[in-house]
């Protein structure tokens, strides 16, 4: 039998039943990233259409309670490698809309500098380090800083652990193996996670993968996989915690599958025509965020009028961002060449176009 609330959407109180047992603010905070992720992109999509942001831009739209439950299971102390598909985890993991919203309009006050745009979001302060816009760029890279974590730290509950973000469509490439093997060899801190919205761009998972069941790929280096349902934010979190609590104390790396279903197209651009009425249909029915505000309100968690509040303030959140960037810089021309080495390179030329090569 459920557990009775005595107020609607006031301090903590245990709930349970309907699903639920937890902290009733931990669930609303998971519920306002949820509508921020979901608003926010949503105006992402808006600002494409009025040209204020340029190049690629992919959305989240329907893996919110996947991106949410990822990063309420790391600590700030982990590092985190994306997809191209960032937006909804640089806010997650606590970066301001206003900057992320700057990044992708190209500002000087963006997350990047305005030299990233949507695809390469980045925040070394909250060891966000990249969203990568080539398919699997980011699994190298991963691999290689929970090698930097191994020695710098033997196994153990406090031990830094890398999360690695990976669409479904991904684990076809060569490095996906390459780094798995590494990863099983060398018994480093990390979870591969598979974002399967179970299309590669235009392509279905079953179509394209000899085994889809993804999160199976691992066994062949024997790193043991899960595959969790992407559209319960509590799932989500609770297995991504334990994978990570793994990498941490055994330093065995692990490989999570979150399947969820992507509401829009592969990017903003993209009509999605390749999909049924019926399979659109089924993933509207699966949208996690009216799922989760009525799992919170049906278990007295949660309000109608204080989810309404809180779909509001995102609103409000995100039209700031909006208007903030709008509001701010270019980046200046003669930072161009700003940020290209991490330290000095010797003979490396500063100039702009038309400048001499070698000054008087």
């Amino acid at each position: 039998m459920d557990e009775p609330i005595s107020a609607p959407g006031s301090g903590p109180v245990t709930v349970r039943g309907h699903g639920l047992s937890e902290d009733a603010e931990v669930l609303r905070g998971y519920y306002r990233q949820m509508m921020l992720i979901r608003v926010f992109d949503q105006r992402a999509a808006e600002m494409y259409t009025r040209a204020k942001i340029g190049g690629y831009c992919h959305l989240s739209l329907g893996e919110e309670a996947t991106v949410v439950g990822l990063m309420a299971a790391m600590r700030p102390t982990d590092y985190l490698f994306s997809t191209y598909r960032d937006h909804g985890y640089a806010l997650a993991r606590g970066c301001e809309p206003e900057r992320v919203m700057a990044e992708l309009f190209g500002r000087a006050t963006g997350l990047s500098g305005g030299r990233g745009g949507s695809m390469h979001l980045f925040d070394a302060e909250r060891r966000l380090l990249g969203g990568y816009g080539i398919v699997g760029g980011q699994i190298p890279p991963a691999t290689g800083a929970a090698l930097a974590l191994s020695y710098r730290h033997g196994p153990g509950p406090g031990c830094e652990a890398v999360m690695c973000l990976l669409g479904d469509a991904t684990t076809n490439i060569g490095a996906f193996h390459e780094s798995l093997n590494l990863a099983a060899v060398w018994r480093l801190p990390i979870v591969y996670v598979i974002v399967n919205n179970q299309l590669g761009m235009s392509t279905p998972v079953e179509a394209a993968a000899g085994e889809p069941e993804l999160f199976r790929r691992g066994c062949s280096y024997r790193i043991p996989g899960k595959r969790v349902d992407g559209n319960d934010v509590l799932a989500v979190r609770e297995a991504a915690r334990a994978a990570l609590d793994r990498a941490r104390g055994e330093h065995q790396p692990m490989l999570l599958e979150a399947v969820s279903w992507r509401l829009g197209g592969h990017s903003v651009v993209d009509p999605a025509r390749y999909r049924s009425e019926a399979e659109n249909q089924q993933a509207r029915e699966a949208d996690p965020v009216p799922a989760f505000r009525a799992r919170l309100i049906g278990a007295g968690v949660l309000h109608p009028a204080a989810a309404d509040r809180i779909e509001a303030e995102a609103e409000q959140a995100v039209a700031g961002a909006v208007e903030a960037a709008d509001r701010a810089p270019a980046p200046q021309a003669e930072t161009l060449f700003g940020h290209v080495y991490a330290t000095p390179a010797a003979n490396t030329h500063y100039g702009l176009p038309g400048d001499p090569a070698v000054q008087p």
